[in-house]
């Protein structure tokens, strides 16, 4: 025989004196109501902040379409809202609606559940700045074979950066065979600082200790002029780098100035344009298939797995400059899927 639900009034009253304090066991005998019913009304309450009956599995779902149409405009206003949230909100409106239906809803108009993308935090102030780098879509693929990418990067020791699948039988998942080693904290990192064109990659050299503007300029007294002579790209080369701080130092900017450098003009927070972020990401990928034991085991894999990226790869990145161009223009200077 089914029991006999709650009212409102009750179970509202359940929740009160639980915010105020009460046990469940004192409310239970308080209001003569089970124990087990008290805790349940109360786990309800905290998932989905409501006392209200929520549709039971098999119940017609209540969403018109006036329903629909505020569900999409509060997905639309607030893409990260959750499926709790939305459900909350039917029942709020006074049409309890299934999860199920609700994602139904959502999807009839073209709206799908996905994994939010990390982008590098743009304000407004720097979208004019990346706009403005729509007058390098005229320039020829000759004068884009000549610029020499830059960047740093941070590669954890045991980071690794996505799922390794092994082949075991049933029982073997801890063998040591079968295993990926991790230490607490990661087991380390080391940053690097790395060149590359349209031609194959240039030196790859590890930071060593806190990265200034002094360090930079070592780096780019070691590194970059040998980078372009290795890659053949002549004296009339254009640098890219970002606008770190470290980068835009004043000892940074004489350097490059004495050693009359042409630099590629670059707006903030904007790695969406640069195509060695790819490039980072090969040879992450390429160095934890290695599992690399150490920190000096890690750079010398790092090392060697950047001199085997194909020059085929860095070509196709570098064409793609033109894209990641296009899409910043289209996007009117926010981020790019890129």
């Amino acid at each position: 025989m089914k029991s006999k639900e709650l009212s409102v009034d009750l179970r509202d009253r359940i929740v009160s004196r639980h915010k105020s304090g009460e046990g469940y066991r004192k409310i239970s005998a308080a209001l003569k109501v089970p124990m087990s019913t008290v805790a349940s009304i109360i786990r309800k309450w905290k998932k989905f902040e409501t006392t209200r009956t929520l549709p039971r599995a098999g119940q017609p779902s209540k969403l018109n379409n006036q329903g629909r149409r505020a569900l999409v405009r509060e997905v639309t206003k607030n893409p990260m809202v959750t499926l709790s949230e939305l459900q909350r909100s039917s029942v709020e409106r006074g049409e309890p609606s299934r999860r199920t239906a609700i994602s139904a809803a959502i999807h009839q108009s073209g709206l799908y559940g996905r994994v939010a993308r990390q982008k590098p935090l743009l304000s407004k102030r720097y979208m004019p700045a990346r706009l403005e780098l729509k007058r390098h879509l005229k320039d020829s693929q000759t004068m884009r074979s000549k610029i020499l990418w830059s960047d740093e990067t941070k590669i954890e020791l045991f980071g690794v950066n996505g799922r390794h699948h092994v082949w075991r039988k049933p029982g073997t998942a801890h063998h040591q065979a079968n295993t990926i080693p991790t230490v607490k904290h990661g087991g380390g990192s080391i940053m690097l600082c790395g060149y590359f064109s349209a031609a194959g990659t240039g030196r790859l050299v590890k930071i060593k200790g806190k990265m200034t503007a002094a360090t930079y300029r070592d780096i780019l007294d070691e590194n970059l002029l040998q980078s372009a002579l290795d890659l053949r790209l002549g004296r009339q080369f254009i640098f890219q780098q970002d606008n770190d701080s470290k980068h835009t130092a004043k000892i940074s900017k004489e350097w490059l100035q004495d050693n009359s450098v042409n630099v590629l003009e670059w707006p903030s927070q904007s790695p969406d344009l640069n195509p060695i972020e790819h490039l980072w990401k090969d040879l992450k990928m390429a160095v934890h298939r290695r599992f690399p034991s150490n920190l000096m085991e890690l750079e010398r894999c790092c090392k060697e797995e950047w001199a085997k990226l194909a020059k085929d790869r860095c070509a196709k990145l570098v064409a793609s400059y033109s894209k990641r161009l296009e899409a910043g223009i289209a996007a009117k200077g926010a981020s790019t899927k890129y």
